[in-house]
């Protein structure tokens, strides 16, 4: 008797893990399956670093084709006063804008990657001039990286300010 039930049982689970196999027969694979974005690599990371280092020389030194470049189409960039500008304004303003940035030191950096898109947090540092008077800053950034045809481009910035 135990023999026939322990078979019964077997059959009834192999019963349902093919009925529960064939409920996603002919259905949409996009509504059933989840996507989840690899982690990225060391060389990911490594190539993350590179852009935020390049992002920092064209906020030093402007030049309007590495600002042009480093950004996505798409950018929002978010200062810490809550003043938010599209990629057009956002070179504009570091071209031709009143600020003129003598240092950028960034601290505390950390980089997470999954699969073409990052993020970025640092604590932001910096000696610059607004309309020629000295200013210190000392801001906290969240960047969001993606990558676009094989490069990493800016695609968000938030500053905030730092208590």
């Amino acid at each position: 008797m135990k023999s026939l039930t322990g078979l019964f049982l077997t059959v009834v689970l192999f019963a349902f893990a093919a009925c529960q196999s064939g409920n996603n027969a002919g259905t949409n694979t996009q509504d059933s399956v989840v996507a989840v974005d690899a982690p990225g690599t060391a060389e990911d990371e490594a190539a993350v670093a590179a852009a935020v280092d390049t992002l920092n020389k064209g906020i030093l030194d402007p030049e309007q084709s590495l600002l042009e470049n480093i950004a996505s189409e798409g950018l929002s960039y978010g200062h810490s006063g809550g003043k938010i500008q599209n990629k057009a304004e956002f070179v504009e303003d570091l071209l031709h804008g009143a600020f003129d940035f003598q240092s950028v030191d960034i601290l505390d950096q950390t980089i997470s990657v999954s699969g073409d898109n990052a993020i970025v947090r640092h604590i932001f540092t910096a000696k610059a001039t607004n309309a020629g008077a000295p200013v210190d800053l000392k801001i906290g950034n969240l960047l969001v990286w993606r990558k676009e045809n094989g490069q990493w481009k800016l695609l968000a910035r938030q500053a905030y300010k730092l208590p």
